[in-house]
């Protein structure tokens, strides 16, 4: 049975009992404190254009613990020698729109709706959400922005225009957040691009019992900037 969400009140169901596959939740709004909420108990809005808001909790779980990244000696030496320059939170509309606007292989259209977009604009303006931006000979090459709360971080999406951009963008990622003490980043669902840099599977029980001591640990919140 799916719960209907109404805007005036800010609660979801336990995410323990939602079903792994399945929506646990449907409505509500994109306000920043339903997401900040959302995120802080393992659920987080994903629909298309013309679809009502969709809450998940997939089980099993994906997520990376950033002391087991792995990047390929091929990698490396992208990042060693093609130029590369990564900057944090210097054009987080520029990212979400272009996440939202390069094509991907095998995929029609985006689930960014401009809905999203509006709402990850304003939790970044609160410092919640956040860039990485990858420039190469000053252009905007490639990136991708998430969610920071407390030491966990909620990725959402990535875009390149230049082989490996995105790429080196989560590389460096992973690293500033491994220099934090970060628990983990949440990749929401398994891929096999994520498994090539590390990320696991894990029981949706196993990701809300370490989120639940993770999201009470100081955050960084603000702009990443200069960090």
């Amino acid at each position: 049975m799916i719960v209907w969400l109404d805007k005036n009140e800010i609660w979801f169901p336990n995410p323990d009992l939602a079903p792994g596959d399945f929506p646990l939740a449907i409505g509500g709004d994109l306000s920043p404190e339903r997401l900040i909420f959302a995120y802080s108990s393992g659920i987080f809005p994903w629909y298309s254009e013309g679809e009502p808001i969709m809450w998940w909790s997939p089980d099993p779980r994906m997520v990376l613990f950033p002391e087991n990244l792995k990047v390929s000696r091929s990698l490396r030496k992208v990042i060693k020698n093609k130029g590369f320059e990564v900057r944090f939170d210097t054009d987080f509309e520029r990212v979400i729109n272009m996440c939202a606007s390069v094509k991907r292989p095998g995929q029609e259209g985006t689930w960014i709706t401009d809905e999203m977009k509006k709402a990850y604009i304003e939790l970044h303006n609160l410092g919640y959400a956040h860039s990485v931006e990858t420039y190469l000979d000053g252009k905007l090459v490639g990136g991708l922005y998430g969610v920071s709360i407390g030491k966990t971080f909620f990725g959402e999406s990535m875009f390149y225009t230049v082989s490996d951009a995105s790429k080196v963008a989560f590389v460096k990622l992973v690293e500033k957040l491994r220099e934090w003490d970060f628990d983990m980043i949440d990749c929401q669902q398994s891929t096999p691009h994520m498994e090539r840099f590390g990320a696991v599977e894990i029981p949706r029980k196993k990701f809300l019992e370490i989120l639940k001591k993770s999201v009470k640990k100081k955050d960084f919140v603000g702009k990443w900037t200069g960090r």
